[in-house]
């Protein structure tokens, strides 16, 4: 039977849901789960976890932990990642406390912006590494990543790896359900139509037995925004500003844009309900909730679990198969978006049968949303650049071009910005001519 390698398997929720997954799909069974995690604690508490529910499941998947990593992914047909290079301490601190020394302010600093570029610099060398590994004991494989910064990791193995990689992000699945259900619409029986980049997909269509909602949707939603502080205001004023809503949370979207975090506007954070450092406070508490965490994952010897709405179990099942399964995956713009760049990891439908993920075809976006999407396809492409020539010029390059970071600091203080991130970041960071 067929092997899947998880790498990042100490994270053992995320674990839980995307092997526990696999383990409860019948189409699945016999399947060779291979776990490996350079925090070897971490590695046992997932795979005691896994071989909790293999009992309780009544699964025949196997369970196997392995210290060497080329050891876990040879012969491997699936590969999932869920790393994170550097963690909360130190590396997430450094890249929200040094900027704020600057005087600019982030919210989650995982895809662009001046966290989301160094971010990318210290785990885009970790990602080819595994690169070559795969080429050496699995070429074939189909990667799928859920690490962050999606899009330009996506597209470094897939451009400089050489690996068959699909980037996969919960935002579009949640997108139309979340936003019917905060405006009080229902949403079944709805079709829509999404397309873009990573965290900055647009809902490009709506509509039920016929009728356009964007209208309805709309209306509710300048009700709310101008009746209560809300979690989604920063949306709701882009899709009023630009006319359509845009997948990611608004926490994120604040941060991809140059129009809510400004020092010389603070009254806009409290206007649109912006949660600035919000990240790190995400950190701080799953890190004191582990110890309550841990108890109710790895040691109870009844843990159950219903299959999640995470993609991967479901394309391994239609692989396996042949039956076709549609997902919203991170692929390079191979004539996709055709008014986006070419170079670009894009985010659209595909098919994925035994053939493997296939995407589909959108055409153009309409040419303001394209547009905002090229200004964050500009530091991603960028930011790729600096990671694979090493060149410390294209990291300035990718921040200067960056569209909050651009809008607070003058050109002198974002180089500056950039070479004090590279100091803090230490041997986090490969050396940078």
């Amino acid at each position: 039977m067929s092997k899947v390698t998880f790498i990042g398997a100490g994270s053992t929720v995320f674990a839980k849901n995307i092997l526990g997954d696999i383990m409860m799909t019948p189409a699945l069974q016999g399947m060779e789960i291979a776990l490996f995690d350079i925090d070897e604690v971490r590695l046992r508490d997932s795979e005691q976890m896994l071989l909790n529910l293999k009992q309780t499941t009544g699964s025949t998947c196997s369970v196997t932990s392995y210290r060497d990593r080329k050891e876990a992914l040879r012969g491997a047909k699936y590969i999932v990642n869920a790393i994170q290079v550097g963690g909360y301490d130190p590396c997430t601190i450094t890249d929200f406390e040094v900027p704020k020394k600057y005087g600019l302010r982030q919210t989650i600093a995982d895809t662009v912006g001046i966290g989301g570029i160094f971010r990318n610099l210290r785990t885009i060398p970790v990602m080819l590494d595994f690169a070559r590994d795969i080429q050496e004991v699995c070429p074939d494989a189909l990667f799928l990543n859920y690490t962050n910064p999606m899009a330009a990791l996506t597209n470094a193995m897939n451009t400089y790896g050489g690996v068959r990689t699909v980037g996969l992000c919960h935002s579009v699945q949640a997108c139309v359900p979340d936003l019917l259900r905060h405006l009080g619409m229902e949403h079944e029986g709805v079709k829509w139509h999404i397309a873009g980049i990573n965290h900055m997909a647009w809902l490009l269509e709506i509509s039920k037995d016929g009728v356009d909602l964007y209208p309805e949707i709309k209306r509710r939603a300048m009700e709310k925004q101008q009746s209560e502080k809300h979690y989604d205001m920063v949306r709701f004023e882009l899709m009023f500003k630009f006319g359509h809503y845009v997948t990611e949370s608004s926490e994120h979207n604040a941060e991809y844009h140059p129009y809510f975090i400004k020092s010389a506007y603070p009254e806009l954070i409290d206007k649109y309900n912006i949660p600035l450092d919000e990240y790190p406070r995400r950190c701080v508490n799953q890190i004191q909730n582990w110890a309550t965490m841990r108890e109710e994952l790895v040691n109870d010897k009844a843990l159950q679990h219903a299959r999640s709405h995470e993609y991967a179990s479901y394309i391994l099942e239609a692989v396996e198969t042949d039956k076709p399964f549609r997902i919203h995956g991170n692929v390079m713009n191979t004539g996709l978006i055709t008014n986006l760049p070419s170079e670009a990891c894009v985010e659209v439908a595909c098919l994925v049968d035994r053939n493997g993920v296939t995407p589909t075809h959108v055409g153009s976006l309409p040419p303001q949303l394209a547009a905002l999407n090229r200004t964050n396809i500009n530091t991603q492409l960028l930011t790729v650049e600096a990671a694979i020539t090493r060149k410390r010029e294209h990291i300035y390059h990718a921040a200067m071009l960056d569209p909050h970071t651009s809008a607070e600091l003058p050109l002198d203080a974002i180089i500056a910005l950039c070479d004090d991130l590279i100091e803090a970041h230490g041997s986090w960071l490969p050396e940078y001519r």
